[in-house]
């Protein structure tokens, strides 16, 4: 009998990884991860163009190259029967009406390229559209963030007018792969419910931006085939096999059926560069105030998924320890600020944080809201600054349990997933203790990648549902991290202490004010100046 697989794909900020699955037995037979080319691009283009405060953006043609050397890798040889793929969102892009990335036509231009989540200078145009209101922001809390479709549609339209006319789709960057996977463009519920406000009953929003309807497509529910793997992709990567391809799925969501969470009452979240935090219900209720959106069949089928987020995880995280290195590279900086921090009490630092700097999706769904560290003294230390970063990613999670529970939710089982939850025990350990709950962690490699497998076997009707897929592929063990009574008692203080921050309009008036704030024109040319001198 000849051996079959299926591959899951993980787009990430920075890389994408795959992973291959024997589809009978579901064991993990290799996994393969190729970082993108231009990496993001948040002071200049390829080109040397440089970008405003504030951009991030990313080459569309390093997705491809990615795709091609990890399906080649991972399927070369081997009979595929299906591929699914997670994308992280909200990353949209021009492109031509057959598909063309306008990066490819227009490479010195800045608006041509695809716009990552974590593109910031787009808030302006949410702010706009939030003042105008609208029936579409009703299961959105009647606001838009920066990091959406609409409001990167609207800056395009507004600054550069030749891109916007030259582009025929305005699309999610994994819809878009999916498009060049098969040649067809078959868009993903879940990137249109959630990041363009796509709602079954009233379709896209109208009137928001300007020819947008016409560069947009109707989109399928999760678990849908997006064609075949085209022959062209097929000579690439040497797969042969049925290789139907599943509409892409927001990366945080796809991971939901190789966790296990596929049943009502479940709280998941996915630990990655920004977090994501994702309640699953069969009734849908009215959306709690501050959190962000909600919509059926766009991440499990004939569910209600509940979506809120922090801006900044990992990346903060990751910010810290490049900034002040404690070890040869990154990985021992990680290990030794861990192993110090574990040995201080909640409180023995002073200080607290609001973990904002990327802004902040949930309650305030504000871009240009940044970090703050309050209690520095001459006697704090670098290990007592990682410390209250931890903990401020912890009270941000808690704010969103809490907004939650005062809509009346009831959370059954908080899973916390991602490398993030796998490898670093102490952030898991902190996170029970803030939120004064059990929560689990699976065991399972690269579940974000399996989890998009998992959505492919659907599409190719390999299993039943995502029940079924959840069974063969998913997690079948978890480790248990209970509270430890003093120290959620510790943190209840503390915990008031960042929301009287997080709440307080002086704060962020300030943080607006900074985010304004521009270098002189002769600033910057002193700065030239002193580099050539140098």
């Amino acid at each position: 009998m000849i051996a079959t697989y299926i591959i899951g794909l993980d787009y990430g900020t920075g890389s994408a990884r795959g992973v291959l699955l024997d589809a009978a037995t579901g064991e993990q037979i290799a996994s393969h991860t190729q970082a993108y080319r231009h990496d993001v691009m948040t002071q200049s283009l390829a080109d040397g163009t440089p970008l405003p405060r504030s951009w991030a953006l990313q080459n569309a043609a390093d997705y491809l190259e990615a795709a091609e050397e990890i399906l080649g890798a991972l399927g070369r040889g081997r009979v595929i029967e299906s591929i699914g793929l997670g994308f992280s969102a909200s990353s949209p892009m021009p492109t031509t009406s057959d598909g063309t990335a306008l990066s490819e036509l227009y490479p010195g231009e800045p608006h041509a390229y695809v716009k990552l989540w974590k593109h910031r200078a787009a808030q302006p145009y949410a702010d706009a559209i939030n003042r105008r209101g609208g029936a579409f922001l009703r299961n959105f809390g009647g606001k838009l963030s920066g990091e959406w479709l609409l409001p990167k549609a609207a800056e395009i339209a507004d600054e550069a007018p030749h891109i916007w006319a030259a582009a025929g789709r305005f699309i999610e960057s994994g819809d878009w792969l999916v498009w060049q996977l098969t040649g067809s463009e078959v868009r993903s519920l879940g990137f249109a419910a959630y990041k363009a406000q796509y709602s079954e009953a009233e379709g896209y929003p109208q009137g928001v931006v300007p020819g947008l309807s016409e560069r947009l497509s109707v989109p399928h529910r999760i678990g849908t085939s997006g064609g075949s793997l085209s022959e062209a992709w097929r000579a690439r990567t040497g797969i042969s096999g049925r290789a139907v391809v599943a509409v892409a799925v927001i990366d945080s969501h796809v991971v939901l059926p190789a966790v296990g969470a596929v049943s009502s009452g479940c709280l998941v979240g996915a630990l990655g560069t920004s977090a994501v935090y994702l309640f699953l219900s069969e009734q849908f209720r009215p959306l709690p105030p501050g959190i962000e959106g909600v919509a059926k069949d766009g991440s499990v089928r004939d569910l209600w998924c509940y979506e809120a987020g922090q801006a900044g995880f990992g990346d903060m995280l990751a910010w810290f320890v490049r900034a002040f290195p404690r070890g040869a590279d990154e990985a021992e900086s990680f290990r030794i600020y861990n192993r110090e921090a574990a040995g201080l009490e909640p409180g023995a630092n002073h200080l607290v944080a609001l973990d904002w700097w990327n802004g902040n999706r949930v309650p305030l769904a504000d871009s240009n809201l940044s970090g703050l560290l309050l209690g520095l003294t001459t006697e704090t230390t670098g290990v007592d600054i990682y410390r209250a970063l931890i903990e401020a990613l912890c009270f941000g999670a808690r704010t969103v349990v809490d907004l939650f529970e005062v809509g009346d939710f009831t959370i059954d089982r908080v899973i916390l997933t991602s490398g993030l939850a796998q490898n670093n025990p102490l952030l898991v350990q902190i996170m029970a203790d803030v939120l004064g709950r059990v929560v689990e962690v699976p065991s399972i490699a690269h579940a974000t990648a399996v989890g998009a497998a998992v959505h492919g076997a659907v599409a190719a009707e390999l299993v039943s549902g995502f029940a079924e897929g959840t069974a063969r592929f998913g997690a079948r063990t978890f480790t248990a991290c209970n509270p430890r009574r003093e120290s959620t008692a510790a943190y209840q203080s503390l915990y008031r202490n960042y929301r009287q921050l997080s709440d307080s309009r002086t704060v962020r008036n300030v943080m607006h004010d900074l985010a304004r704030v521009e270098t002189s024109p002769l600033a910057s040319q002193s700065t030239e100046e002193t580099k050539s001198v140098a």
